[in-house]
């Protein structure tokens, strides 16, 4: 892992320089959005001015639709700019690093976990309607690959109201980051590391709910602190008492204290499935403000040192065991 200091150099002597290029993008796409906010308002006072007038039908008509065509053009202008200006941000900052961080990894700006991968991993069993995601990253780290990408699934909720009106609205199933990788050991079960929520909301009586799960035995474990922040459900207790050793779960509530939020796990086949999230998209450029900004470099830098952070943690590395 490259330290600080490197991650500063790279900044200074490139990608600032790429920053400064596409700020001038940048101002541009804010200016016309600005001025399309500032057209629609303008051809709104003047429809409802011409309306008052009592014109002809025709000329209403036609002033319309200039007016609808002058805003869907400026839409379309805008929209344009920000997709090319995402695309060189995309090349030029995030790739660069990505590659700062490791050279072979493979990274792919509109690429995310398959489908298939998301469901192996049992985490979030509620059915989507809606599955896309971006920033997927893959490669090895020594002996461990890994896949790894920005992820947000949703489901579409349907209700009627009291006169028969359709409402849709679309529910968040898991919105963050989510990654696989190996853990060079076929699991006979799966293993299921959440976070327990109940415990921690209700005491006591959330230690009830915890065994009214669809996710197999609860499993009880002898480490205070990790008993404080996850729950463990599993289709094998002896296999998961073979999986989260001392160090597995001492390395786990390190992740939860540095990553600063609920974090899930689970053990499945031959790999561990891990998910974080994020209420807000991330290593997107803001059209809003400066993307000059080092620190904005940096929280991309760490959120994708995740991926080398948790191997470590885990000590995926270390082949105590052989796949069999």
């Amino acid at each position: 892992m490259v330290s600080e200091n490197e991650l500063k150099a790279l900044f200074e002597s490139q990608l600032k320089g790429q920053l400064v290029t596409l700020e001038a993008v940048r101002k541009g796409i804010l200016y016309n959005v600005l001025l399309t906010i500032l057209l629609l308002a303008a051809l709104a006072a003047m429809n409802f001015w011409l309306i008052s007038q009592n014109p002809h039908v025709v000329v209403i008509i036609l002033v319309v639709l200039i007016s609808l065509a002058l805003l869907i053009y400026f839409i379309y202008k805008t929209s344009q700019q920000k997709k090319r200006y995402r695309e060189s941000f995309k090349s030029g900052v995030v790739a660069e690093v990505v590659k700062l961080i490791n050279p072979e990894w493979q990274y792919n700006c509109d690429s995310c976990i398959s489908e298939e991968s998301y469901w192996q991993s049992c985490l979030f069993p509620h059915r989507y309607d809606r599955y896309h995601g971006d920033d997927f990253v893959s490669g090895m780290i020594d002996r461990t690959d890994f896949q790894f990408s920005e992820l947000h699934t949703e489901y579409k909720q349907v209700t009627y109201g009291s006169k028969g009106q359709r409402h849709e609205q679309w529910i968040t199933i898991f919105r963050g980051l989510f990654m696989h990788a190996d853990f060079n050991k076929y699991f006979s079960g799966t293993t299921f590391v959440l976070p327990d929520t109940a415990e921690r909301l209700l005491g006591a009586f959330g230690q009830s709910l915890q065994k009214l799960s669809s996710r197999g035995e609860l499993v009880k474990l002898e480490n205070p602190d990790f008993e404080k922040l996850f729950v463990v459900y599993s289709s094998d207790q002896v296999e998961s008492r073979y999986i989260l050793t001392p160090a597995i779960m001492e390395a786990m509530v390190h992740l939860h204290q540095r990553f600063d939020g609920d974090i899930y796990f689970s053990f499945v086949g031959s790999r561990v499935y891990f998910a974080k999230g994020f209420s807000t998209a991330l290593f997107e450029p803001n059209i809003f403000r400066s993307g000059v900004n080092f620190a904005d470099v940096k929280e991309m830098f760490d959120l994708f040192g995740m991926i080398s952070v948790l191997v470590q943690e885990l000590n995926l590395n270390t082949r105590i065991w052989t796949k069999a």
